[in-house]
Formats: structure tokens, sequence, C-alpha cells
């Protein structure tokens, strides 16, 4: 028997996976398998958006010793999904016939990375490392420039393949900054849209217009323009200084153009010295004159913070807070480490990304967001029980199972069904061992 030809009750009961198998085997059977069908039909409803999960681990509040929290609580529940949104959560029923035992595992919210260039990647085709740079960035705009062509021949099916990794590590949303310059025109976009088309039933995004080349060192904004008249969310930018060559005419045209389109601005900005600082500062400016980009603002990487004083670290965070602007950071150590912690304390909004996962920029990217969370932990000392758990907001957009005094707050009836499903017993474990992903959720379709 072909594996398209065999049925979904003979697969799991030779594969010894029983009923969780079908949560737990991605793409073993293909689209096309009886057992694809199955799960398509009304009896069985889970890519429909409905499904029933029984033996639900979740997390019920803290443990104390004196007034420190020393442990999670947790109980097993029945998780009830309709329509991609949670229905209910009540006691559990194990004998529960119609419901997909999840054997323990904790549900989390799904994660979500919030900087990364689905766009031009060299995953799912053969090994590239990275070449030796030279000219800086302007350097690698000239490469960028030889090789986009040959990339976008293939960049959909590459954008997909990055998508399932990506689900595959308990990923089920995205930030993509798609470059919007004179080589690629708007083919780049038009070729990530496709990809997110086919993966929509398990993959949400939001989409930047990233001018990789510079808005004016080439001739990007007449690009940038009409592709702000498409399905995006955000104007993005890159290095205004150090490419345009002027800081207040690039800013200027960005905010603008968000203004005029009603997107948010996510810009770049890896300028570490004085010009990285005039440009936080201008952006500043701008968005509060600007008040309807206030928290639809954000910097990615703003490495200059991380070199400032620590007095003028607080001066800033203070005003970026007050300006909701955000900081997408993609935790980097060594000699940079950013003032994270200080961002927090100013109610700036702090997300993360993998940025590269493979390639010509950088190879290092795992695609794994709760990585980036062990990280961020292990940079700041978030080694207690209970900081570990609040550092899952790095990973869920600022969603958390328990608040600061452990009353249960996810989920609940009307919450989102995005969810991961991990072989931890509370999420301080889960960050601290970057324990595995065994099951994602995307708006109540089982994807992986």
């Amino acid at each position: 028997m072909s594996k398209s030809t065999i049925s979904r009750k003979d697969f799991l009961r030779k594969s010894g996976l029983g009923l969780m198998g079908a949560l737990f085997v991605p793409s073993l059977l293909g689209s096309n398998s009886i057992f694809a069908e199955e799960l398509n039909n009304p009896k069985q409803t889970a890519m429909k958006g409905n499904c029933i999960l029984k033996n639900v681990l979740l997390e019920t509040g803290f443990e104390y010793d004196a007034d420190e929290v020393i442990r999670t609580k947790t109980g097993l529940f029945c998780v009830e999904i309709q329509d991609g949104m949670i229905k209910s959560v009540t006691a559990n029923h194990p004998n529960r016939a119609d419901a997909i035992d999840a054997k323990g595992l904790l549900m989390l919210p799904a994660f979500k990375d919030m900087h990364i260039h689905l766009d031009k990647t060299f995953y799912g085709g053969e090994w590239q490392a990275v070449r030796n740079r030279t000219g800086g960035i302007k350097g690698m705009i000239e490469l960028e420039q030889r090789i986009l062509p040959d990339m976008l021949k293939t960049s959909t099916e590459h954008a997909e393949k990055l998508i399932e990794l990506l689900q595959s590590k308990g990923t089920s949303y995205a930030r993509n900054h798609v470059n919007i310059e004179p080589t690629s025109k708007l083919q780049s976009l038009k070729n990530l849209q496709k990809a997110l088309e086919n993966k929509k039933k398990g993959f949400g995004a939001e989409i930047v217009a990233f001018p990789q080349h510079g808005v004016f060192y080439t001739d990007s904004a007449s690009y940038l323009k009409e592709a702000a008249k498409m399905d995006i969310d955000f104007i993005g930018g890159v290095d205004p200084y150090t490419i345009d060559g002027a800081i207040e005419k690039t800013m200027d045209f960005t905010v603008q153009l968000a203004l005029d389109h009603n997107k948010g601005i996510d810009l770049h900005l890896h300028e570490s010295g004085a010009s990285g600082l005039k440009t936080v500062e201008y952006l500043i400016k701008k968005v509060n004159e600007n008040p309807a980009l206030k928290n639809k603002t954000f910097i990615s990487h703003a490495f200059v913070l991380g070199r400032l004083e620590e007095v003028q670290q607080e001066e800033v965070a203070a005003k970026l807070g007050d300006a909701g602007i955000g900081i997408v950071s993609t935790i980097p150590f060594g000699r940079l480490i950013m003032p994270i912690p200080t961002l927090y304390k100013h109610n700036v909004t702090v997300m993360t990304g993998n940025d590269s996962i493979i390639d010509h920029w950088n190879t290092w990217g795992s695609g794994s967001i709760l990585q980036k969370t062990n990280v961020m932990a292990q940079l700041y000392g978030y080694g207690t029980e209970f900081k570990l758990s609040r550092c899952l907001k790095l990973a869920t957009g600022d969603i958390l199972p328990l608040d600061d005094k452990g009353n249960q707050q996810w989920p609940k009836a009307g919450d989102a069904a995005n969810v991961v499903l991990i072989e931890a017993s509370c999420s301080a474990e889960a960050i601290s061992r970057i324990s595995p992903v065994k099951s994602l959720i995307h708006q109540g379709n089982i994807v992986y």
C-alpha cells in the first residue's frame, strides 16, 4: 500500500502513535492522503479550526517560600477550540472520547518572530556560507544587486520552507521585512505574498516594505510609494545617515509615506554612534508631532542604545516609552548588550526575531524564538522561577499565562487559538531548557 493511500486509522494503529499522532506527524502522509481528507471531513474538523484537547497542562499560579516564587503550579484541563478561537477551558475529562489527548504537554501561546527576512533566504536550498565582506553596507548592497535576480527565481519556495522551519519551532506569526529597491522592484513582495497565501492556514504575517538599498542612495522612493498602496503594514528604512547621507530627508519621507497610507514604521538602525542617536531622537520628535504613529512605530536593532552611558539610556528609554516607539532586538551579545531591562522599566515594547536564518548576511539563525528568549534570560540574569516566567512575553508578543501575582489570565474564552504544546513542566523550564516543541496550532488548525 502506498503512503498516499494508507488510511488514517491504519497509519496510527501501525505506527503506535495513537490519536495524538495526528498532532505530531507533520506532513508524513502528504496533503493528498486519505488522512488529510479525513481531517477535512465534518467528523474530523481540526483542520477547519475546531478541536477539543484533553490532558492539557496549563499554569495555574505560583508557589511561594516566604515572598519568593519557587515553583509554578499547573493542572490538567480540557480546551475546546471553535472557529479558530478558544471556546472554553474546563475541568479535565481524561476519558472523553471525542478529544485529542495532549498527553500532559504544556500549552503556551504560540511564538511570534517579529523581525525576519523571508523573501531572501538560502534556506531550503544548498548550504552557502557568507562571503568575505568588503565595502561595508554599500558593498553588501552591490552584492545583493548581483545575486538577487537569481534568488528571486526560487524565493517563494524558499520562503515556504523557512515558514515550515519557524512552525516547527513553535512560531505561527512573523513580521517580514521585504526588499523594495530597483533590483527587485516589487517582485520580492509579490513572491512573498504567494508564499504567505500558500501557508495562511497555519501561519500569520505582517509585511514591512524595506528599502534595503537606501531610499535615495538607489532610486527606491518610487517603488516604496507603489508598495505602500499594496497589502503591507509598515514602511521600513535602514541607516539613513550611512546609506542616504541625510537623516532628516530620509526620515521625513518615511514618516510622510506612513501617514499618507495609514501604515506603521519599522526602521533598521545599525548605526551605533552619534548618527544613530540623532536618528532615534529625530524619530521620537516626528512621532510626537504625529500622534497617529504612536504605538505603530518601531526601531529594529537600535544598537546605539547599547553604546550609551546608563544615565542617557534611561533618558532615551523614557522618551521612547512616552512616544510609544517599540524596539525589535535580535538580542545581540558579546561586546554589545542592549539595555532591555531599562526599556521594560520605561514601558517600551520589546520584541525579537531571528532576522537572517541562512543568507548572504549570516547563517547563525536557528529559527527558534524560544532560543532568543533563553539568550535574553542568560544575558540579564533572569534565572529565578519568577523572572524566567516573565521572559516568556518576549516570545509571545506580551502574552503570559500568569500575571505578576500568579493569577491565571491565559488561555480564556475568546482568545485566539494560536498555541504551542511543549515538553516542559512550566514556562520557566521551557525557556531555561529550550524545551522541544511538539505541536503548533494556528487559529485552531493543527499545523505541526
